[in-house]
This record gives structure tokens, C-alpha cells and sequence, in this order.
């Protein structure tokens, strides 16, 4: 009981210390991320292999293999490695050791796959190595529609010119576009006209593939002075100049490829299909990396849209869909309400039912908020975020705050008046300590299971032993008399109502209670 003795000997001590929790607290609401669920780190790595055309047999004997192998020699901490092969895709996982650094495995796993190339088949490009995080989940969708726009244009749209001014957002990660179809450059073969030429499919190829060239110009010193040498260079600019690509000469005559073959702007076959109202468009999955807060990616992303807007064309449209930030302001918003609910309710039970003064009822309705703020400065200060679990963890600490509140009002109301010649400061401190022992055992027993016990343990202060709740053990039910005041009969009751374990949040704002009931009443 020495928090209690020290509050009742320094009580301005306790009211600065309010002021500060009150100041801090909203400090710590503005500065902690906001999140979905808690930041996690999983130890596991992936690691995507792609090479178009690969049957899954050759992808695991002569990728998938080579590269297990090599990482069992070069990351440390590895617990197991799983393996899936596909057409053409190969997924690795590489499950590390639970205390393992997971940005120095991503880094060794990088390094291998690296070094490993020239031992894999010709063609092979490295591969897409991704960290698997709890965290990093969509928080919203963008549909991109338009009249008189094809699927190819709003595919192009938003992995162009949307998604790469959307990425410099913080903590934004922005994966390819769904639906639309990729614009490609194709070259439709005519068979017939081919024959009749003495040409075959390898003949355009490699005509293509000679005369679609990059090649620096360079420069030219003409005296004293250097010049940069800007000539038309060896690959056509347009579609146009592709089908003018000359392929062979025969009997004087030169074939283009426009005679044997049609270069247009195409696209590959379409694997996904999005509909907006109906019609075909694209969908833009942006999702949150990092430790940034859900409702300021969302936030930072709506305000950048005009911007976005402003570069595009005016018919297209823009929706932004499954806002993720509706739902956390609404878990917010919820907590916000129970606790200036469960103030205003303490309050004016305290002030309507018990017939206590004014400041009792101030109390209540103080020592509830700073309980709540002073649970979120130590969330912040220990490096987790404001997710759907700690504010769980509130609103479950909400109920608990009101029975701390009402008993140790009530107890200390009952005492003053069975002993009005005692001094207030040691009416406080007996009320206190009568409470102190019940209400600690009632906070650990809300976290290991008391159902493993036959019979619920006993909780006793100043004399006075009781049983929770009826307790059945060997067959025969006991119950002892119960001779305690009605708020602590009360406290008793709804303290075996709860569940047996809580969300450490919860824990923190109930330890957080006393201190603040005792300071503010004292």
C-alpha cells in the first residue's frame, strides 16, 4: 500500500502527475501507428523463382534443388526449408530459427541467389525475395474504369503512371495491377504468305532481333571542340517502322515484314478478369509495409489522388474501394464511446444510487480516462501500435475500470460514515487496503486458467475469507456465509464473470486504476 500512503502524503505530486498523463497520453495517441493487427516479425523468407515454359519437373531438378543446396551453406539460423514447384514458377520458403535476424537472413538469401545464377540454366533472371509479415495487408483497392478506354490502356495506366506516383507514399507497397491486359507489341505470322516466300517463323525472328538494336552513337571531335553524334538509331520508334523491318532478299526483290507478317499492339492471353458495374477495369491493391500507421497511408494516398488526377485522362475513373481505415476509426471510435459511456454511467450511479458529493463523482469520471491514456503511453513507450487488439484490450479494461472505480468509492464512502471522528487520510488507507488484496488476486487470476484447479482459490483481506463463487468439489457443494459490504459482494461477483485470461492492455489499464483513483481522491 505504499503508492496509496505516498499519494495521501503528496497529493499536488499525484495531480501534476494527471496533468502529465493527460499531456502525454494525447502525445502518445498522435504519435503511435495505427494499425490492423500488431506488428509480427515471421522468420520466413521466400524466394520466386520464373522461367517461362519450364515444366515443373526441370523447375525442381534444375532450380529448386540447386537452390536449397546452396542455402543450406551459406544462411545460418535455417529451421526448415519447404519447396513447391510449378508451369514455370518455383516458390522456396526458408523458415528460420524464432530469435533469428530476419533482415540479415533476407540479405544472405539475396547473396546466394545472386552467386547461383551461372549454375542455373541460360535464360534465368533472378529471382523476387519477399518477407512474410503479419502486418502487411491490403488497407485499400483503387478500381480504374473509363468510357472509350481499352483494357490494355487502363492496365497500362495504373502499372505506369498511377502505381509509380502512389509508391511514394510512407509505407506504401504497391503490387502489379489486377485485370485490364498487359500491353505488348506482337507480330501475327501469316503461314500462307511465308511458304509462298521460302520463309520460315526463324526468318522474321531473327531479322527482328538483328535490326531492333540499341547501340550508342558516340561522339565526333571536329578541331578543338567534341560533338555528341545524334543519328537514328538501329530500333524503330513506332509499330509502323517494325513492319518495315526488311527480312531477306530473293531474285532482287526484298520482303519486308509487313509482307509475311502484321506487327500490331496487342496483348499477351488474359489470366484475371476485374468488373466494375459491369464493365472490365483494373484493380489496384495497395498495402501497408513497414511500421507505418493504416489511417496515414490511407490518408496520404486520398490526398495524393488529385494530384494523380490532374496527369490522366479526364475519363478516367478512379474508386477507391475496401478502405481498411473505416474500420479502424470505427474500432476507435467504439473504444472512445464505452469509456466516456462507462465514466458518465459510473458517475451518476455513484452520484444518483450511493448519495456521494460531487467529488466522488469527479473522480469516476477522471480516473477512468487517465487509466485509458496511461495504458497507451506504456503501449507506445514499449513499441507496439494502436491495432484491433489493443484497443480489444481497452474496451475488455473499460468494465474492469468501473468495478475498481464503485468499489473503492463505495468502500471508502461506507467507512467514513461508520467511523466520521477518523481522519480522512486514514479512512482512505484502511478502505484501501481492505480492497487491495481482493483486487490483486482478481487481476491475476484473469490471466492463468483457474478451471485447471477443482477449487477456485480463496481470496482474503482484514479477516474476511470467501470463496468467489459455489464451488463443487468431490460431488459436494459448499458455500460459506458471506458477511462483506454489498460493492465488495459485488466486486467479487462480476470479478468470476470475467474471462480467465486478459489482453495485456487490459492488465495495464487496471494496475493503472488504483493509482489513479487513490491519487485523484486523495
Amino acid at each position: 500500500m505504499w503508492i496509496v500512503r505516498l499519494a495521501l502524503r503528496r497529493p499536488y505530486t499525484f495531480v501534476v502527475m494527471s496533468i502529465l498523463i493527460l499531456i502525454m497520453g494525447g502525445l502518445a495517441i498522435v504519435r503511435t501507428p495505427t494499425d490492423i493487427f500488431p506488428t509480427i516479425d515471421i522468420p520466413v523468407v521466400s524466394i520466386i523463382w520464373n522461367y517461362n515454359g519450364l515444366v515443373p519437373q526441370d523447375m525442381s531438378d534444375r532450380i529448386v534443388t540447386i537452390t536449397e543446396r546452396n542455402l543450406t551453406t551459406t544462411v545460418d539460423n535455417i529451421e526448415h526449408i519447404e519447396s513447391q514447384s510449378l508451369y514455370g514458377i518455383a516458390v522456396v520458403k526458408v523458415f528460420l530459427q524464432p530469435s533469428a535476424n530476419i533482415q540479415q537472413g533476407i540479405a544472405q538469401v539475396t547473396a546466394v541467389s545472386q552467386t547461383q545464377l551461372r549454375q542455373l540454366p541460360a535464360g534465368s533472371t533472378p529471382p523476387l525475395i519477399i518477407a512474410y509479415s503479419a502486418s502487411s495487408v491490403p488497407v485499400l483497392q483503387l478500381a480504374l474504369s473509363g468510357q472509350n478506354l481499352s483494357e490494355q490502356q487502363l492496365n497500362d495506366y495504373g502499372l505506369n503512371f498511377i502505381r509509380t506516383q502512389i509508391i511514394t507514399v510512407p509505407g506504401v507497397s504497391v503490387p502489379y495491377p489486377y485485370g485490364g491486359k498487359q500491353r505488348q507489341v506482337q507480330v501475327d505470322l501469316n503461314t500462307t504468305a511465308l511458304q509462298s516466300k521460302g520463309l520460315s517463323a526463324l526468318d522474321v525472328v531473327n531479322a527482328i532481333s538483328v535490326q531492333n538494336l540499341v547501340l550508342p552513337t558516340g561522339t565526333s571531335k571536329i578541331g578543338s571542340k567534341e560533338y555528341d553524334v545524334s543519328i537514328p538509331n538501329a530500333a524503330p520508334q513506332t509499330i509502323a517502322d517494325l513492319n518495315r523491318i526488311p527480312i531477306k532478299t530473293i531474285d532482287g526483290t526484298t520482303i519486308y515484314i509487313k509482307d509475311v507478317a502484321w506487327v500490331r499492339d496487342g496483348f499477351p492471353p488474359q489470366t484475371n478478369i476485374v468488373r466494375v458495374n459491369g464493365q472490365r477495369s483494373v484493380l489496384l491493391t495497395i498495402q501497408k509495409a513497414g511500421n507505418a500507421s493504416t489511417l496515414n497511408v490511407i490518408s496520404g494516398i486520398k490526398a495524393l489522388l488529385p494530384q494523380i488526377k490532374a496527369t490522366l485522362p479526364p475519363q478516367l475513373q478512379i474508386a477507391p474501394l475496401a478502405d481498411q481505415s473505416i474500420f479502424v476509426r470505427s474500432a476507435i471510435s467504439g473504444v472512445v464511446r464505452e469509456t466516456l459511456i462507462a465514466a458518465c454511467l459510473t458517475a451518476f450511479m455513484i452520484l444518483t444510487f450511493l448519495g456521494s458529493c460531487w467529488r466522488s463523482t469527479v473522480i469516476i469520471a477522471t480516473s477512468i480516462p487517465l487509466a485509458i491514456l496511461t495504458s497507451i503511453i506504456v503501449l507506445s513507450a514499449i513499441g507496439q501500435t494502436i491495432n484491433i487488439m489493443t484497443l480489444g484490450g481497452l474496451a475488455l479494461a473499460v468494465g474492469i475500470l468501473v468495478d475498481d472505480a464503485t468499489v473503492e468509492v463505495e468502500n471508502i464512502n461506507r467507512n467514513r460514515e461508520a467511523e466520521p471522528e477518523k481522519n480522512l487520510d486514514e479512512v482512505v488507507l484502511d478502505s484501501a487496503s481492505q480492497i487491495a488484496t481482493a483486487w490483486r488476486d482478481t487481476c491475476l487470476c484473469r490471466w492463468p486458467k483457474r478451471w485447471c484447479s477443482p477449487c477456485w482459490p480463496r481470496i482474503s483481506y482484514r479477516g474476511l475469507s470467501f470463496r468467489q463463487w459455489p464451488s463443487t468439489c468431490c460431488g459436494e457443494k459448499r458455500r460459506k456465509p458471506d458477511t462483506r459490504p454489498a460493492a465488495i459482494r459485488w466486486y467479487a461477483f462480476r470479478s468470476v464473470l470475467r474471462q480467465p485470461s486478459r489482453d495485456f492492455t487490459a492488465a495495464i489499464a487496471a494496475c493503472s486504476k488504483l493509482v489513479c483513483i487513490t491519487g485523484v481522491f486523495s
